[in-house]
């Protein structure tokens, strides 16, 4: 999945240096070739890049959504990402919901969760 992807939706985007998203997504655009795309609805810019408020509004097709919201946030995130026809689902850290997994499953999409992008980036295709 890491190797296949080009474009990366960030839900739950943060311009807070505190948070673990704000760390990641950092990472995401200084260490991979990826196409990083941040949602929030309550941001504007991030990184000097636009914020989307929803997934739908991303201009691209989104290769995986890397999910930093609570787990009971995630069924609503799955059901955007298949309408957003997003090729898979990347619930960081702590974020796991067996539901969504096998919806997503059934969906089409590939379901990771509870890993870090960062880490298993670093882990898998940085050796």
């Amino acid at each position: 999945m890491l190797q296949r992807s080009k474009n990366v939706a960030v839900v739950g985007a943060s311009d807070n240096p505190e948070r673990p998203v704000y760390g990641v997504s950092e990472w995401l655009l200084d260490k991979t070739d990826y196409n990083v795309f941040f949602v929030n609805p309550r941001l504007q810019t991030l990184f000097g890049y636009p914020v989307y408020p929803t997934l739908m509004d991303v201009p691209e097709w989104i290769d995986i959504v890397d999910v930093f919201r609570k787990s009971d946030d995630v069924p609503s995130v799955l059901e955007e990402s298949i309408t957003a026809r997003a090729k898979s689902i990347w619930m960081q850290l702590g974020i796991s919901d067996g539901a969504s997994v096998m919806r997503g499953n059934k969906a089409g999409l590939d379901m990771v969760e509870n890993r870090c992008i960062k880490i298993e980036y670093e882990r898998l295709l940085l050796l």
